[in-house]
């Protein structure tokens, strides 16, 4: 099965912008990318993901959890309805901050300090 194809984009400051949606057939990369990241907190943008399919939905919970028991933290950005509505329906939505956009979150994660 063909998929689109999931573009991982690093920052220096603790965001990861994704871009495509994030399925089956591109959770290794996505994995991948999130194990190498050694930041505090990491902010993951997902302004440009359009849609999360379950095997996605559950690498994100399996990055939440690593990266909680880490001592880290997972924050999301720029998260459309159709992913939102995912979340609640799921019931993982409780795990994440979840801000309307990435400077959104930048700016709550500074002025917070520990958030």
């Amino acid at each position: 099965m063909n998929s689109e194809p999931l573009i991982i984009e690093y920052s220096d400051d603790g965001v990861l912008r994704l871009k495509g949606p994030l399925t089956t057939e591109n959770c290794p990369p996505f994995l991948n990318a999130m194990r190498r990241q050694g930041w505090g907190t990491m902010i993951l943008d997902l302004t440009d993901v359009p849609y999360i399919d379950s095997a996605g939905l559950g690498s994100l919970v399996s990055a939440y959890v690593s990266s909680h028991k880490a001592g880290r933290r997972v924050v999301l950005s720029g998260v459309n309805q159709r992913v939102l509505k995912l979340f609640e329906i799921t019931k993982v939505e409780p795990l994440f901050l979840i801000f309307p956009t990435t400077w959104d979150a930048v700016e709550a994660l500074s002025n917070a300090g520990t958030a």
